[in-house]
């Protein structure tokens, strides 16, 4: 938090079923003006967090929310361009594109592309250049209308889900380059068996979803390249 309040911007906290230690520090930071507790009962993962905040923006009529997980991972020096890109083209979707260091684990860079090729397959294009990043700038109201229409996953699935179908629903996906560490000692949350069961079915509904909506990608990915030939 001290990390972010230079941007002065309002936050939407969410305690995710928290225990009593962790529940306590966060109603403590909930007294500032412009912290926003939501409290969820029962640990609902990393998608479940994010729409209930998604959601608490639309209550308070937010136009944006910027994601940042809470890990440390993300380099808050790019918020500046995430800000501005989203200000620039505020429909579109504002992604970090990581800029690794030494510290990623190999096996985690290696799944990484093994998504990659699958959302790129799903979307049949190229332009989701990283599916899996932390960092974004969501526009609120073609966000929530995905999250009413379709089932998003509620875990470690959620960010590649999300992208993929807010392009089929012909939102514009751009990046912004952010450096990532993988501090030393961290704890990640992500569960190697059943997160990656999770994401596996996901890519399987994203298949076959996208099979139907093949025409319709097509005359997109057209038309796109057109306007990059002009």
């Amino acid at each position: 938090m001290a990390s972010l309040s230079e941007f002065e911007l309002p936050f939407i906290i969410i305690d995710d079923g928290s225990d009593s230690k962790t529940k306590r520090a966060l109603s403590e930071l909930s007294s500032h003006d412009n912290i926003t507790l939501v409290t969820l009962s029962e640990n609902q993962g990393k998608g479940g967090a994010v729409m209930a905040g998604m959601y608490q923006a639309q209550k308070l009529y937010f136009s944006h929310v910027i994601q940042i997980d809470a890990d440390g991972q993300h380099d808050v020096q790019a918020l500046p361009a995430l800000l501005e890109s989203s200000k620039t083209n505020p429909l579109h979707l504002i992604s970090g594109k990581p800029i690794y260091d030494e510290s990623i684990p190999k096996a985690r860079l290696y799944g990484r592309y093994a998504t990659h090729i699958w959302v790129w397959i799903e979307t049949l294009s190229f332009s989701i250049k990283d599916s899996m990043c932390g960092l974004r700038a969501y526009p609120v109201s073609s966000t929530i209308s995905v999250l009413d229409k379709y089932s998003v996953g509620k875990r470690m699935d959620f960010d590649i889900e999300i992208l993929v179908r807010m392009y089929w629903e012909g939102v514009v996906i751009e990046f912004v380059e952010t450096r990532v560490i993988y501090p030393e000692g961290g704890v990640s949350h992500f569960d190697a068996l059943w997160d990656n069961l999770k994401i596996s079915w996901m890519h399987t509904r994203l298949f076959f979803g996208m099979l139907p909506r093949v025409p319709k990608l097509l005359a997109r990915n057209r038309k796109i390249g057109i306007k990059k030939g002009k």
